[in-house]
């Protein structure tokens, strides 16, 4: 028996529970912050679209396309962003700053999130399945089942761990959400790769065009990435 007069099976069976329906919640949540999240990314493709042809821009648009219940996609210029929803439920490491907000700490089950990633890719590696570039992950949203949330990313206004839990998702957030992700995106250039990278190619990669070759491209082939290797315009000029 347990020290509160509980069996090892009943206690299993009472985390079990408790989990499971935790778990159950945060889906629940996460489903419905993803379908307002792909009528978020349809409303602001059509809107920017609109902006763009006022603008006498005709040639660039926005393509939004819906990939399923776990994923979207938002076309811009030459970059595509990825949005995707994953099917399972975390915990945060013992490390995470989050563990010293006491939302968190007074409950640990306000901790269990579900996750919405966003990476980015050049849209020419989806047009010609060029399976082996690569796509950065620019920002991912953690939401409970309460619908707190908070954001990582670069130029995420929503990134203070202190205030998870302060506040409920909105739509309002989601905007922001996807703005700063573009935004990021757009100056986030394809770099050329160093010479020593690309100095050999095989003949097949020859024969089957470069276009649609294993040879890989991608925004910082043979640099080292990360969040912060990224300046705006403003934080150039000054």
């Amino acid at each position: 028996m347990n020290s509160d007069g509980t069996s090892p099976r009943e206690k299993i069976v009472g985390l079990l529970n408790v989990k499971s329906v935790t778990k159950s919640q945060i889906f629940d949540q996460c489903l419905e912050v993803f379908s307002t999240l792909k009528d978020v990314l349809s409303e602001m493709s059509n809107d920017l679209n609109e902006m763009l042809e006022n603008n006498g821009s005709r040639r660039v648009r926005l393509e939004y396309r819906d990939r399923g219940k776990f994923e979207a996609e938002l076309k811009f210029a030459d970059d595509v962003l990825i949005f995707s929803l994953h099917t399972d439920i975390f915990q945060f490491d013992r490390e995470h700053p989050v563990w010293k907000n006491p939302y968190v700490k007074d409950n640990p089950y306000n901790g269990y999130s579900g996750v919405i990633n966003v990476y980015n890719f050049l849209y020419d590696s989806l047009k010609y399945n060029r399976n082996d570039d690569l796509g950065y992950l620019v920002a991912r949203m953690f939401i409970n089942r309460e619908k707190a949330f908070f954001v990582e990313g670069k130029r995420q206004k929503k990134q203070i761990t202190a205030l998870f839990g302060k506040s409920i998702l909105s739509r309002e957030d989601l905007v922001m959400f996807v703005e700063s992700a573009i935004a990021y995106s757009l100056s986030f250039d394809l770099l050329v790769p160093p010479y020593d990278m690309v100095k050999e190619a095989t003949v097949g990669e020859m024969n089957t065009k470069i276009e649609s070759s294993r040879m890989k491209t991608g925004k910082r082939l043979g640099f080292r990435y990360n969040s912060d290797d990224v300046l705006n315009t403003e934080e150039r000029v000054q």
